[in-house]
């Protein structure tokens, strides 16, 4: 019998492949960059070698495979990063995050999208008129800060055609910070100038509340697209389309968002939000497992602090208006 002999002349050659090995380059004497803007699979990054920021071309190392990159991570960077024209140079590792901005497409998508990296402050922009303040999508928008660990400033423009009170009335039990302008205003920019020099910046809001209108202010070489709000829907149009960092010039960075149809918060964990107001956590040691600290959860520690005057019953009632949001859905 010479079946597997005949067998054996049909056997695929063996491929001659290099070895398999654990090591890894060493990256660790490679260039640092924050990651500008992204379009089409190219980033555009700044390099700070002391001679004030270069800008640089790259793309993403096919070692990286899926792992994402995103507006303001730091990243390693090597290849070509002169910066000259037709210059191309590769992200090989990105450095550790320390806030992640999240959302997720609607309140019943699994999949996190990550708007971008490394902000330490979330700036809320809402119109109080034309179009009206959505005062529910704020709240989403303060909870997506709190999760993400970055501190919430909420700023309303157009207060020369809307009353500002009832809105701040709604934030003060949160010790949210607010910053009120209007058109021609140099007191109000001056103000929010103040609370976001030396600081990276996410901007964020619905069209037509005066976003890009207050970028284009905060740094006069940003020219970013304005737009009029349509008089029969009340919602104005989309004019960012996508998110890029911006220096300001008395220092610190905004990150300009493009306009999300929906600010979706599958992802978010309550404790991380209850973790925001240390008096209110501390009172949750005394909620049963699997409390969810809104309205009617029996025996919640809340409840039992606002009776005992530990905690003010309005920053309960704001902290649980904002986690009741998660599961308020609405689209921009």
């Amino acid at each position: 019998m010479r079946h597997d002999d005949e067998h054996a002349a049909f056997e695929r050659p063996r491929r001659r492949t290099r070895p398999r090995t654990k090591d890894r380059p060493d990256y660790s004497a490679a260039e640092v960059a924050t990651v500008v803007t992204i379009d089409r699979g190219r980033y555009t990054l700044t390099v700070d070698d002391g001679d004030g920021p270069r800008i640089v071309t790259a793309m993403k190392a096919r070692a990286l495979g899926r792992q994402g990159v995103v507006v303001g991570d730091d990243v390693r960077v090597v290849g070509d990063t002169s910066g000259d024209e037709g210059s191309l140079a590769r992200v090989v590792e990105v450095l550790p995050r320390r806030t992640v901005l999240r959302r997720t497409a609607d309140d019943d998508d699994p999949i996190e999208r990550v708007v971008v990296a490394n902000a330490d402050q979330l700036v809320v922009v809402t119109a109080l008129a034309d179009p009206p303040p959505r005062l529910g999508l704020v709240d989403r928008c303060l909870v997506a800060a709190f999760d993400a660990g970055m501190e919430p400033l909420v700023c309303l423009t157009k207060s020369d055609l809307g009353d500002p009170a009832p809105v701040l009335a709604q934030l003060e039990p949160l010790e949210v910070r607010s910053v009120v302008t209007r058109r021609g205003d140099e007191a109000g920019l001056d103000t929010l100038r103040e609370q976001i020099t030396g600081r990276t910046s996410v901007f964020i809001g619905h069209s037509g509340v005066g976003k890009s209108t207050l970028v284009n202010a905060l740094v006069p070489d940003a020219d970013r697209a304005t737009s009029h709000v349509n008089e029969v829907t009340g919602r104005g149009r989309h004019t960012s389309t996508s998110a890029m960092v911006l220096e300001l010039p008395g220092g610190g960075r905004i990150i300009d968002t493009p306009g999300f149809r929906s600010f979706g918060l599958a992802h978010v964990d309550v404790d991380r939000i209850i973790g925001a107001f240390p008096d209110l956590l501390e009172a949750t040691d005394a909620c049963p497992r699997g409390c969810t600290h809104l309205d009617g959860e029996p025996e919640c520690g809340l409840d039992l602090a606002v009776a005992a005057g530990v905690v003010r019953a309005d920053r309960v009632a704001s902290v649980r208006r904002i986690l009741a949001s998660r599961d308020a859905f609405d689209s921009w």
